[in-house]
């Protein structure tokens, strides 16, 4: 009989998946298979995967398949997808026609539409196949479906994850533990905050100010309100602690990316976004150890943030509670969730 470390151990590799069997070869690189073809952020993640002289974290994932895909309804992402094609295919990356066979041609899966809408049930068959899956932002087109696609990783016992690149940029992550800041008591964030007709305001650029935002203080926001001007965006989160964090969404004038910190020693400005490798290093962790590096809990109260502050733009800018825009969209999440199984 084979000993119980042995069996302990094969039951942790199957959990886990091909992450971890992939893993255990170094010579044999994670196969990372894309879906959506549509954004920048394709050709930009494949050159920094397939670096033939990546080292550490970055060496051991290889872009090999994509799915091109592409949403007919939206001229910023069926007008990019053959571009970034035939990017993808110069770099020796395969074009399938589907994502099923792309899931068989692939370990771990990168979810790069840039709409967030069928990232529902883009994401879906990758759960079934139980392969670990990123998610680029946002995470979805709605608050329902981000709480949909959190069910199919818990039903099928699959990690993921999902952010905007200026999380890890190292200057706004050290925000949280900076000696000289001390303890974080307040933040304003700010990004450029463009609309697109077919997402909640923020989700579709503002998500980048929201998520620096949440890097620096953390989950815990309460409820959320939001005042606006055709040029710009201010929602005014209350955490549970009492703390105020806001986001400011640019339009007009010059658009740029940042956060002013207030801490318990000093008041700081957050360092620069520094682009996608940061991010990139951290999806290659968690494809090789299975464990995602930000809990789903705070992507999804970050949904609800947008949320909430769409709902307090509706109700004149009222205080919205996160957790109420959530059991709204519960129900809503159970008919979507029927619709993809």
């Amino acid at each position: 009989m084979p000993r119980l470390s042995s069996i302990v151990a094969l039951i942790s590799i199957l959990r886990i998946g091909s992450v971890a069997v992939a893993g255990e070869t170094p010579d044999k690189p994670l196969r990372a298979g894309m879906i959506g073809l549509d954004t920048s952020h394709c050709p930009a993640f494949t050159k920094i995967f397939n670096n033939p002289k990546n080292q550490g974290d970055l060496a051991g994932v290889k872009v090999v398949a994509a799915f091109p895909g592409g949403s007919a309804d939206l001229p910023s992402s069926i007008g990019h997808v053959p571009e970034y094609t035939k990017q993808l295919r110069e770099m020796g990356v395969e074009i399938v026609d589907s994502i099923p066979a792309l899931i068989d041609k692939s370990d771990v899966i990168l979810l790069m539409s840039v709409d967030g809408r069928p990232h529902l049930a883009q994401a879906a068959p990758v759960f079934k196949a139980r392969k670990p899956i990123y998610i680029d932002k946002p995470l979805a087109g709605s608050l329902a479906d981000a709480l949909a696609i959190a069910e199919l990783g818990k039903k099928y016992n699959v990690p993921w994850f999902s952010s905007s690149s200026l999380r890890y940029s190292p200057g706004i992550l050290g925000m949280r533990n900076n000696q000289k800041l001390g303890d974080v008591l307040g933040c304003d964030a700010w990004s450029p905050c463009s609309l697109e007709e077919h997402h909640p305001d923020l989700y579709w650029y503002g998500i980048h100010g929201v998520e620096t935002l949440y890097t620096i203080m953390g989950p815990g926001c309460q409820s959320v309100s939001r005042i606006r001007s055709p040029g710009t965006e201010m929602a005014v989160g209350l955490w549970k602690d009492g703390r105020i964090g806001t986001f400011r969404g640019i339009r007009t004038g010059r658009q740029d990316y940042g956060a002013m910190v207030f801490g318990s020693k000093a008041i700081l400005a957050s360092g620069p976004y520094v682009g996608y490798e940061p991010l990139c290093v951290q999806i290659a962790k968690f494809f090789k150890t299975g464990k995602p590096p930000l809990a789903n809990e705070e992507t999804l109260e970050i949904m609800a943030f947008m949320e909430a502050a769409d709902e307090s733009k509706r109700q004149a800018g009222a205080p919205v509670k996160l957790e109420d825009v959530v059991e709204k969209a519960k129900p809503i999440a159970q008919k979507r969730l029927a619709e993809v199984q």
